[in-house]
């Protein structure tokens, strides 16, 4: 989980990077700067990269190093289109973008019990207050799109609560196939 303090302790969480995904290429540039703080919410594996690494890499490898760019650069995108989403959306509109991110973003194929998304985090990432998201996660459990459960969120119906979404933030269809990783205390329901 990546956090960003924006003084007076208060601070927002900008992405959660699941597994595959990079964080802290801000550390590659020469003077780095890094804007957030990274924390794993469970046991987890990274690799780090230097600069100098990184250096060696593009000169020794530079096929491979395309292949990292290309991924940091998609996963820029991502990043500025969220914070897009944060100046356009409203409030369920946002909710529901994160609720569907987290959902594509684990796999609970092997059945492996997955820990709730607590509702602070879903505010941090939505950038609303717990009253609103309250108000929002109980109009979609009152519409049968997500359910409560123990202290998780359930996706009941992943398909309608993707087209709950404004068409120009919808994901690809194709990548809403049954086989999409579902998870992070959220699952969807046959």
């Amino acid at each position: 989980m990546l956090r960003n303090q924006v003084g007076a302790g208060r601070s927002f969480v900008p992405w959660v990077a699941t597994p595959g995904e990079t964080f802290g290429g801000e550390g590659l540039e020469g003077s780095a700067s890094y804007a957030s703080q990274a924390r794993a919410e469970e046991e987890s594996e990274t690799l780090h990269l230097s600069s100098a690494r990184f250096s060696a890499m593009l000169r020794e490898q530079p096929a491979t190093a395309l292949i990292l760019l290309r991924q940091i650069m998609s996963e820029r995108t991502a990043l500025l289109v969220k914070f897009g989403q944060h100046a356009m959306l409203t409030v369920e509109q946002r909710l529901i973008a994160s609720l569907v991110r987290l959902a594509q973003s684990h796999d609970t194929r092997a059945g492996a019990a997955v820990p709730p998304v607590p509702r602070r985090l879903l505010g941090e990432l939505v950038g609303a207050t717990r009253e609103s998201i309250s108000l929002v996660l109980g109009r979609l459990c009152a519409e049968g799109l997500v359910r409560r459960e123990g202290g998780g969120l359930f996706i009941s119906d992943l398909d309608k609560l993707v087209m709950r979404l404004a068409p120009a933030t919808r994901p690809p269809l194709a990548d809403l196939d049954e086989h999409a990783p579902v998870g992070a205390g959220f699952r969807r329901e046959a």
